[in-house]
């Protein structure tokens, strides 16, 4: 894929939040409508094309870590609102030479983590679990040996401990459990099929009604790339 062929041409081994979800969004993964832009005129028309509320972020392959760099404004519900954060986050993001994403909030209050990782022995393995702030601190995850079928990702959600969230609960419908497995599916052919992946880290996964969408991401690219067998 271009994305992946240009990140590696530049010697970069991470593509940016938006670049991640463009290579996510070309096999179908559903993520958030967003637009990246470097200069007011163009922030201005992507605010309300994408209207409110939305997120404002500062994205780039070397802004990995956005929240601790206060690099993320959520919530925002007015023109005077958007450009105050444009201007935070271009002022922060300046000397990465980053640039601004305007992203549709997604509401939701059930978070999960979809990714992929490269094990030295099993080859590319697909990870499901909680999501958000969770993640790292319940580690409360399954993995699978990619590429999987859709039982194998059912399988997935039905052994991690939070599984009831994926139920119906207080008023919130279930979650659609066909899209989940679906996007599970993908993520391991993507660990078959492109060698240059490494990692991908799609969290939160946001649960908006019934429908899952990545929120954020993150591939990241092994230069040598690793053949599956």
């Amino acid at each position: 894929m271009n994305i992946i062929e240009n990140a590696l041409q530049d010697k970069r081994q991470t593509l940016s939040e938006h670049e991640s979800k463009e290579f996510l969004r070309a096999y179908g993964i559903p993520v958030t409508r967003e637009k990246e832009v470097l200069d007011q005129h163009r922030f201005m028309e992507a605010v309300r094309e994408i209207g409110f509320p939305l997120v404002v972020k500062g994205t780039g392959s070397q802004l990995i870590h956005k929240t601790e760099r206060a690099l993320v404004h959520v919530d925002i519900r007015s023109e005077d609102e958007a450009l105050a954060a444009y201007r935070d986050v271009m002022h922060k993001i300046t000397p990465d030479g980053g640039k601004v994403l305007v992203q549709e909030m997604v509401i939701g209050k059930r978070e999960l983590v979809v990714g992929l990782t490269r094990d030295m022995q099993f080859g590319p393995c697909v990870m499901f679990g909680l999501g958000g702030i969770f993640t790292e601190i319940l580690k409360d995850i399954s993995f699978r040996v990619a590429p999987i079928e859709r039982r194998d990702a059912l399988d997935m959600m039905q052994e991690i401990q939070a599984r009831k969230i994926l139920e119906a609960v207080r008023g919130m419908p279930p979650a659609d459990l066909d899209v989940l497995s679906d996007i599970l599916i993908k993520v391991g052919n993507i660990g078959v099929e492109q060698e240059h992946v490494k990692e991908i880290d799609m969290n939160p996964v946001i649960i908006s009604g019934s429908q899952p969408i990545a929120v954020d991401a993150l591939v990241v690219l092994d230069p040598q790339g690793t053949k599956t067998t």
